[in-house]
């Protein structure tokens, strides 16, 4: 074991410091809830990110052997950052010394998304033999040349002392559970983006960039309260931060690409903002007067743009110069400028002759792209690059999958902090439309196409459906009875889609068919006393509700509960029997904008329980165990990041609320820029703890932004491939988009 020295003892005794004053958060208003239940929900995907960050040298060619993993391997952990060992060395009031002349030490600011809530982290890493033995660097060598010439070192993958400290968790918020993004430390302040102030505007973004003085605790919001910021970039000096913000002008929908725009402000307190350029995300800065950032450009590829600052004179639109960098024919997004070296940006492509998102390295001087993770991984996605303050490393992350040794197992059940009262748990599920059963001990799911049912305590998970099916529903008085709806999903009036009745307990699992005509019939609900179901049909050529009888189904006796040339769907029959709580886009039918209703079984007592703006979206309504409380979805929160910076979520503005049934006492339950939906509140009190799937579940799984795929009429002639390390782009101006 190494000797510590100063250093070492700095960090240790910092690294207690801030855990101590992290000790006491603030306490969480709760709501009164009387009894003790669970919310399970779906988050898109999520279950099987396994993220961790990754580094590579720049100094050799990209192999396996060089990737360095960086983070440790528990729950999710992106977006990282490295700060300069000036940023530590005045952190930690001493200068930045080595255990040894042969280990310097590896500082990695990044988010984590662990014990339930999102943090952001500082490790101190250090590793015998990283050491740079390269004579020159990736960029100055001829990628036509043989690499004989290279001095190849083996990095050792396992670090000698690990040093991790929490810098912000929910303790800056007051106690309140929020999203943390984008990280950047400037020396004793760490620059951030949070979700934890309410905007009290109803389809808005609550995410703001924050900075908190990490030796007191001390945080200041430097976003304009109105306004939101995302993917923060500061300047070398620290001076300026540069934000993509929409402004006053607020979010509109995008789901893809965000029409958003390039801001600057102190960053010291967020005075002097001002608009640098119109239509970009993702800024990056190379010195204090040129940064990098993206936009897609009219002959539709994601493109990556310089801006110039003026030298002298009012910062403005018009006084700023960009210019496009990258060429068409491939999409570069998420830059990363390198500020010890100016000659090349590191950044994320989709390219014609791949389905994987890659990290590159494109030479602004010579206009020459080089891989960096595709001859390391070529079927897996890297995201979100960024460069050492020497310019020496990039860092991204990816799925780490079950590497180094690991026996990492995915969860079926994530426990997640709860803000509404400590009476409910809550959990990500994996798996899509879960309900529980009346007494709470087993979880109906779907994971297309069949329907699965399993222990509430994550154990015995079996296939009881094989066919294509959505949404679940348990009846409440005859045991293991399921209704599912078979069919396509997201289909017209006339599709064929119809409601079954499952036996889950039979060892042949028998069902049988309800509905009739298979006009759409669809989301269905039991009613408590087991005789009803009420579910969604088009048979009129508009989606509405109809009650029908649940044993018999249609046959046994139906009747129509809504009218109307709108969609009536997603409906929940309330546990004491008193109201049908569903979704409906009949205030501005067609639009792709719902609302929440309630309804009497018999037709009467019809209200709007709440509305997301003008044009948005609150889904999948469900009571709780006593009625008194709906937890649904909805867009009400907006979005939290730039959509491009995650994996492909259809719906990334989907987040969990939690509303009265009297419409009063909205509450966010989660934070995140990924896609929660179909959330379910049952009757026992599942203990706060996660789950593991006993068979590991599926690392990896996820898929790309769909958005970013290129079609072979996108491009004059796929049938030019990319063979070697370096790509030509000589081709970049674009008067369609050169400004």
């Amino acid at each position: 074991m190494m000797k510590p020295t100063n250093s070492f003892n700095c960090l240790f005794l910092l690294f207690i410091f801030i855990a101590v004053f992290r000790l006491f958060p603030a306490s969480a208003d709760h709501d009164s809830i009387n009894s003790r239940s669970s919310i399970v929900l779906t988050t898109l995907g999520r279950s099987s990110y396994c993220f961790d960050i990754y580094s590579l040298p720049l100094w050799v060619p990209p192999s396996g052997s060089n990737e360095l993993q960086l983070t440790d391997g528990i729950s999710v952990n992106f977006n990282g950052y490295f700060p300069s060992s000036s940023s530590v060395s005045m952190l930690l009031g001493a200068p930045d010394h080595t255990l040894t002349d042969a280990s310097p030490p590896l500082h990695l600011i990044y988010v984590t998304e662990r014990n339930g809530s999102s943090y952001i982290f500082l490790d101190s890493l250090y590793y015998p033999g990283l050491t740079r033995t390269g004579s020159r660097s990736i960029l100055e060598d001829d990628p036509t040349e043989s690499t004989r010439g290279w001095v190849f070192t083996e990095l050792s993958r396992n670090e000698s002392t690990r040093f991790q400290v929490t810098l912000v968790g929910p303790d800056q918020s007051d106690g309140r559970v929020s999203m943390k993004d984008k990280p950047t430390l400037v020396g004793e302040y760490l620059i951030y983006v949070s979700t934890h102030e309410n905007t009290g505007v109803p389809r808005t973004s609550w995410a703001a960039v924050y900075s908190t003085h990490l030796k007191t605790g001390s945080t200041r919001r430097l976003t304009p309260y109105g306004v939101a910021d995302f993917s923060p970039a500061v300047s070398p000096s620290g001076i300026w931060t540069a934000v993509a913000s929409y402004g006053e002008k607020g979010w509109d929908g995008e789901v893809e690409e965000l029409s958003t725009d390039i801001y600057l402000f102190l960053t010291r307190d967020g005075s002097k903002r001002v608009k640098v350029v119109e239509h970009g995300g993702w800024p990056s800065w190379a010195d204090d007067s040129t940064f990098y950032f993206h936009r897609r450009c009219d002959d539709g590829w994601l493109s990556v743009f310089e801006a110039r600052l003026p030298k002298k004179g009012k910062l403005g639109i018009d006084s700023v110069v960009t210019q496009r960098v990258t060429p068409p024919g491939l999409h570069a997004f998420t830059p990363a400028a390198s500020r010890a070296n100016k000659s090349f940006i590191a950044v994320a492509t989709r390219r014609t002759d791949s389905e994987f998102r890659h990290i590159e390295l494109f030479d602004v001087v010579s206009k020459q792209f080089i891989e960096l993770t595709r001859p390391v991984s070529p079927n897996a996605h890297h995201l979100n690059p960024f460069i050492s303050p020497d310019s020496s490393r990039v860092g991204y992350h990816r799925c780490r999958g079950p590497s180094n040794g690991r026996k990492s197992k995915n969860l079926i059940l994530e426990n997640l902090k709860n803000p509404l009262s400590e009476k409910v748990t809550l959990f990500r599920f994996d798996g899509s439309f879960p309900s529980f059963s009346p007494d709470g001990s087993r979880i109906a799911y779907v994971n297309f196409p069949g329907v699965y049912v399993v222990n509430s305590d994550g154990s015995g998970s079996r296939e009881v459906f094989g066919k294509t099916a959505f949404s679940t529903s348990w009846d409440r008085k005859r045991k293991g009875v399921v209704y599912t709806s078979t069919g396509p999903t997201f289909a017209s009036e006339s599709t064929e889609v119809d409601i079954i009745s499952i036996n889950v307990d039979d060892e042949n699992q028998s069902y049988k068919k309800l509905s009739i005509g298979g006009k759409n019939n669809a989301f269905p609900s039991a009613s408590p006393d087991g005789k009803w179901v009420v579910f969604r049909s088009g048979r009129s050529g508009h989606k509405n509700l109809y009650i029908m009888d649940a044993l018999e189904g249609e046959a046994g006796g139906l009747y129509r509960l809504t009218e109307g040339p709108w969609s009536d769907t997603m409906a929940n029959w309330s546990p004491d029997g008193e109201w049908i709580a569903f979704a409906s886009d009949r205030e501005n039918p067609g639009s792709g904008s719902f609302e929440l209703f309630l309804v009497r079984p018999n037709g009467t007592g019809l209200h709007k329980l709440i509305q997301s703006g003008s044009a948005g979206r609150a889904n999948h309504p469900c009571f709780s165990p006593d009625s008194k409380y709906i937890v649904f979805t909805s867009d009400y929160a907006a979005v939290s990041a730039e959509p491009i910076s995650n994996p492909h979520h259809y719906q990334p503005y989907g987040e969990i609320f939690v509303i009265k049934s009297d419409g009063s006492g909205l509450r966010r339950l989660t934070h995140n820029s990924f896609e929660d939906g179909t959330p379910a509140w049952g009757p026992t009190y599942m203990r706060g703890v996660d789950v593991e799937w006993s068979n590991s579940g599926t690392q990896c799984s996820f898929e790309d932004c769909h958005w970013l795929n290129i079609s072979p009429n996108n491009v004059e002639s796929v049938a030019t491939k990319y063979s070697s390390l370096l790509y030509s782009a000589s081709s970049v101006n674009n008067p369609q988009c050169s400004h």
